[in-house]
């Protein structure tokens, strides 16, 4: 069997450093470069946590590592405005690509999707690889046909850049996919402090926490007469993403086009 060879961008993080744990660990997979805008030229495993087997290369310049190496997939846990610039030059190179960043509006989401189904390369962008999150979501998405009053409270850590985050965001938009927009809350509600009621999609009040110790957690709250439904997910640590991680390389080497959230690859 050959193995998928895999670049891995981001391998100092708290993410990649797990990403390299599971790569190491699943006999399938091979990890052959690393993307990284510091240590350029050192071997991976001589990175701070790295597994000590890896001998791969890290480029600080995503081209010049596509230009040198062989790789089927390039995972991409960094930052938003840094995930879609490889996404885009990783398609470029005809290299199928698992992006773990958010950010991306719906004008980046046509374009990179047109340039996937031109250069006929998979791609998965996923705003939360754990897999009781992608459940989380359907199971919110089916409760809205019935409540349609609902509030998303998510919580991260505070080292987190971006407010609310994708799982959210992802959460609403999957809701208004079998909700019609409506107002919550007594009509003549005011804030007396700017925002306390949260942000606002469709209707839907989203709220978001920023505390040290937390990792990723969010909870949906449906309210309905007389009763209350909450549908909630957490990750108490990082390695929860990495079944979800795993799923999408196995699952972008065998397609064409981009897919948006892990919820379109699970049956």
């Amino acid at each position: 069997m050959n193995k998928v060879k895999i670049i891995l961008a981001g391998p100092r993080g708290k993410m990649g450093l797990e990403a390299l744990k599971m790569i190491s660990e699943t006999p399938q997979f091979e990890l052959v470069a690393a993307i990284d805008s510091r240590n350029d030229g050192l071997q991976v495993k001589d990175l701070t946590g790295a597994p000590n087997s890896m001998d791969a290369t890290v480029y600080d310049d995503i081209e010049r590592c596509l230009d040198a190496i062989q790789a089927d997939v390039l995972i991409d846990l960094t930052k938003p405005d840094i995930g879609k610039r490889h996404l885009e030059i990783a398609l470029n190179y005809g290299v199928r690509t698992v992006i773990g960043t958010t950010g991306f509006t719906n004008e980046d989401l046509e374009r990179l999707s047109q340039l996937a189904h031109d250069k006929k390369t998979g791609a998965i962008i996923a705003p939360n690889f754990a897999i009781g999150a992608i459940l989380m979501m359907k199971f919110s998405q089916m409760a809205a046909k019935y409540l349609p009053d609902i509030e998303i409270i998510e919580k991260h850590h505070d080292q987190k850049l971006d407010a609310p985050s994708g799982t959210a965001l992802k959460t609403a938009q999957l809701i208004t996919e079998v909700r019609e927009a409506k107002g919550q809350g007594h009509p003549d509600e005011t804030e007396e402090l700017t925002g306390s009621r949260g942000a606002e999609w469709q209707g839907i009040r989203i709220h978001s926490v920023r505390l040290p110790g937390l990792v990723a957690h969010q909870e949906v709250m449906f309210g309905g007469e007389g009763q209350l439904l909450t549908i909630r997910h957490d990750s108490m640590n990082r390695a929860s993403f990495m079944p979800g991680v795993k799923m999408a390389i196995e699952h972008v080497m065998h397609i064409e086009g981009l897919v948006y959230g892990l919820e379109n690859i699970m049956e």
